[in-house]
């Protein structure tokens, strides 16, 4: 059987070259880093650089990279601590943002009583700037949490914009880029972003590793206690040889940025003309098809499927040594429609199979050949 792997927004394949960092890292260099010796100091040694590294990256300071042990940690550490240290009182955000947020700011309404707005969508998915403005006028500390790429329908946020609009009316700005980090530029000199969440396994680093972007002086508290790693911001003992990994993958990823993002982009370019001929009635969920406002890295197709039928697609896909998702991989266990979907699509839309596909530098069109077969055959 066949095996191809279309699920890279749920998780990515490790470069071999980050495989080996961490292999060097866990075999010799396994002192503590909080340790005063010469073996601490090289694992502290081996966490700054990579700091470093990722802050060069994004063009900040090295002081504002904290690591965690994943995207959903940053995103806690930072919305939690903005409601409970910086006065947060009114956050705005969508109901189509990961559960990272959404079960977040749901406890935080419910411990803190804090006022929570979710943004009109359009039938794309799309935010309604105007609304986000006026919202923005109303008195009170108030923090806006939108994230940079859609992880299901791939909508890519003008996080530029969002960040002029919070500035003009003195807002925070915290945005999930688990989706958009490794893949694309970001300056956050540029960009008016005062919080930004990403995680190293979504491009080709090592799972259980992420990092907080949280801008100098923002007056941000820690969640875990216990130590003082991390600039106080995040207790425990790091762990080196999964920061070691990040900061080469990160690293790989932009020294490669360029002719990776071309490759994936005719890759997803072709699937669409693909799919186009081979199932005339497909049709693509949010802005997936659009390969300037959605992510070159995925689709999300619905397919012409009768209610029958769809309710063991996924399974028969598996079957074919397809991977693919209906959506979020953290919800995957769960037989609940997709959250994201749901908000966009009307009922007799959401009766037919969607399907998220995502691609990587690691496919190949000969793969996506193999995809479309299948998905014509089990569709007439």
């Amino acid at each position: 059987m066949k095996s191809v792997y279309f699920d890279n927004a749920a998780t990515t394949a490790m470069r071999d070259e980050v495989i080996e960092v961490m292999s060097d890292v866990m075999k010799n260099n396994y002192g503590n880093a909080s340790s005063s010796y010469s073996l601490g100091r090289l694992s502290k040694s081996i966490i700054e650089t990579s700091r470093k590294t990722i802050a060069k990256l994004l063009n900040a300071s090295p002081g504002e990279i904290i690591f965690t042990s994943s995207g959903t940690e940053a995103d806690n550490l930072v919305l939690r601590s903005a409601v409970r240290d910086l006065g947060v009182k009114h956050i705005i955000t969508s109901k189509i943002e990961h559960h990272a947020v959404l079960h977040t700011v749901n406890e935080l309404e419910r411990e803190y009583d804090v006022q929570i707005t979710y943004l009109d969508l359009d039938s794309n998915g799309a935010i309604d700037f105007d609304q986000l403005g006026a919202l923005l006028k109303t008195t009170g500390k108030v923090l806006v949490s939108l994230m940079h790429v859609n992880n299901e329908i791939g909508n890519i946020l003008d996080i530029k914009r969002i960040g002029d609009l919070c500035k003009t009316y003195d807002a925070l700005f915290h945005t999930d880029a688990v989706q958009s980090v490794g893949h694309y530029n970001i300056d956050l000199q540029e960009i008016n972003v005062d919080f930004l969440a990403a995680s190293a396994h979504k491009f080709h680093g090592p799972k259980g590793v992420g990092f907080a972007f949280i801008r100098k002086n923002s007056g941000l508290k820690p969640l875990i206690f216990g130590g003082e790693q991390e600039r106080g911001l995040r207790a425990g003992t790091e762990s080196v040889h999964n920061i070691a990994g990040l900061g080469k993958a990160m690293s790989m990823s932009y020294n490669n940025l360029e002719s990776e993002v071309e490759y994936v982009q005719n890759l997803k370019s072709y699937f669409v003309s693909k799919l186009k001929k081979a199932i005339p009635d497909i049709e693509f969920n949010g802005l997936s098809e659009d390969l300037e406002k959605s992510t070159y890295t995925l689709l999300n197709v619905r397919l012409p499927i009768d209610l029958n039928k769809s309710a063991m697609f996924l399974f028969q896909l598996d079957l074919k040594g397809i991977a693919c998702s209906r959506g979020s991989a953290c919800q995957s266990g769960s037989n609940q429609k997709s959250h994201v979907l749901t908000e966009i699509l009307n009922d007799d839309q959401l009766d037919k199979p969607s399907v998220r596909f995502s691609l990587s530098v690691f496919n190949t069109k000969q793969e996506i050949d193999y995809v479309v077969g299948v998905l014509k055959r089990l569709t007439t």
